[in-house]
């Protein structure tokens, strides 16, 4: 171990050469016309994979983009670890907020910036250079390896749950590892050991067969736009709780224990705000903003849209108007259920006067893993000697579909571990990775993979 950490500490240049080499390809998986790169993006991955002393890698064909299947089962008796990660990306938009080319990575203030520095392809970067090193080092690993990395992560992965079912056998391990997650903050790791689920919904309402003259119709016939508005506010009530019937059923409430653990995190809410540009925070009464992060559902407007939004005037009453919302999940919500429950209630409260139409799209079921699995101690332990910090445990409001489908289909759970600070710009202009912490990361990672096999 301490030879491939001298190896790690040596190779900071080569890494991040290679580093802006791989965010340099373009691999927005929802582009059609990125599908190419976006195969490229595979194939580089792949190769990554071998010189990184794993021999058997295949770049595995799905309806989609490709899957990169990897494994090494050469050490016998020892437990097996499964790896997944993503090198797709989110597309670049709007880009004229971006400093730069988001595919021409550069340096700044000890970050590289680019699109996928940080979700994920900077991640899994790391993963790959620890076990190059450790490769390198002994001409082995210290645990089994089965590798995934996918390509359409940022689309909803329609065609990995279908991976996992078709080589279920073949993908049999002991614990599954990800790095897409977070740090609490610079030199402050972090195990993440819950996340949200989630349920995603389309609402469109029609009207009048054609826009309307709003002078001559405006106040006999409903305006779509209106109407989209009334039933999305008529979702919650003045303090943030969600009104519709049965959506709470299943909610497990937040123990003691748990109210406990999450307040001794180091919270800065004035700092929160002002990092955020608001003057206060809104949500849920009477929960904290760490326990309506992690521990409490939501439901939330992405977007709303209808009618005129040019420049200028146009007194136009809509035919159509849409709104685009998502609900994120906690134990022992289901995203169907939720799904079925919302769409009813949007149907049985929208007005005959106008119809109503409604899209499902990807969805994910909320995860919390065990903190007595012994497999977070040896991550805990790898984490706390090489940020000299002991690490948080932390629940997280997003969601990760897959870690669900690892557990549902495969039996295992999954040791979250993120390297990007809660000021990456993910999905955002200017995303970044900071590169003292991923250098520090590289050495915690090749530490983890060896107390994982103790």
């Amino acid at each position: 171990m301490e030879t491939a950490l001298k190896q790690v500490r040596a190779n900071h240049s080569r890494y991040l050469d290679e580093l802006k080499h791989y965010l340099a390809i373009p691999s927005i998986s929802s582009d059609p016309e990125r599908k190419a790169d976006t195969a490229k993006c595979a194939a580089h991955t792949a190769d990554l994979l071998r010189a990184a002393g794993i021999t058997d890698v295949k770049v595995v064909p799905t309806a989609g983009h490709p899957v990169v299947f990897g494994q090494w089962a050469g050490a016998p008796g020892r437990p097996t670890v499964l790896l997944y990660g993503h090198y797709d990306v989110q597309p670049v938009d709007p880009i004229d907020l971006w400093e730069h080319d988001p595919f021409a990575p550069w340096v700044k203030n000890d970050r590289i910036i680019a699109r996928g520095s940080s979700d994920d392809k900077g991640q899994i970067f790391i993963h790959i250079k620890a076990l190059e090193a450790i490769h390198n080092a002994t001409g082995g690993f210290p645990v089994n390896l089965k590798i995934i990395f996918e390509g359409e992560e940022e689309v909803g992965s329609p065609n990995l749950t279908p991976f996992l079912k078709q080589h279920k056998n073949e993908l049999s391990a002991d614990v599954a590892l990800v790095s897409d997650t977070q740090m609490w903050a610079e030199m402050l790791p972090s195990v993440t050991f819950g996340l949200r689920g989630l349920s995603y919904l389309e609402i469109e309402l029609t009207g009048p067969n054609r826009d309307l003259h709003s002078g001559t119709y405006g106040g006999v016939v409903a305006n779509p736009a209106e109407i989209i508005a009334r039933l999305v506010a008529s979702a919650k009530d003045d303090h943030g709780r969600i009104l519709i019937p049965g959506f709470y059923d299943r909610v497990q409430p937040i123990t003691n224990t748990e109210r406990a653990a999450i307040s001794r995190i180091p919270f800065d809410e004035t700092e929160y705000k002002q990092d955020l540009g608001v003057a206060d925070l809104w949500g849920e009464a009477p929960y904290t903003p760490l326990e309506r992060a992690w521990v409490r559902p939501t439901l939330e407007v992405n977007g709303i849209f209808g009618g005129f939004t040019g420049v200028g005037a146009k007194t136009v009453l809509p035919t159509k108007a849409s709104a685009k919302i998502s609900m994120r999940l906690v134990p022992d919500q289901d995203p169907g259920e939720i799904a079925d429950l919302t769409e009813n209630f949007f149907r049985q409260t929208a007005p005959q006067s106008v119809t109503v139409k409604v899209t499902r799209h990807h969805g994910g079921k909320p995860i919390v893993v065990n903190l007595n699995n012994p497999y977070i101690a040896a991550a805990a332990r790898a984490l706390r000697e090489s940020y000299g910090n002991e690490p948080l445990f932390i629940r997280e409001g997003g969601s990760i579909p897959i870690v669900a489908d690892f557990k549902e289909i495969l039996g295992l759970d999954t040791l979250l571990i993120g390297y990007a600070l809660p000021d990456a710009r993910t999905h955002s202009p200017n995303e970044n990775l900071h590169l003292p912490t991923i250098f520090l990361g590289l050495e915690s990672l090749v530490r983890m993979y060896h107390y994982l096999a103790e």
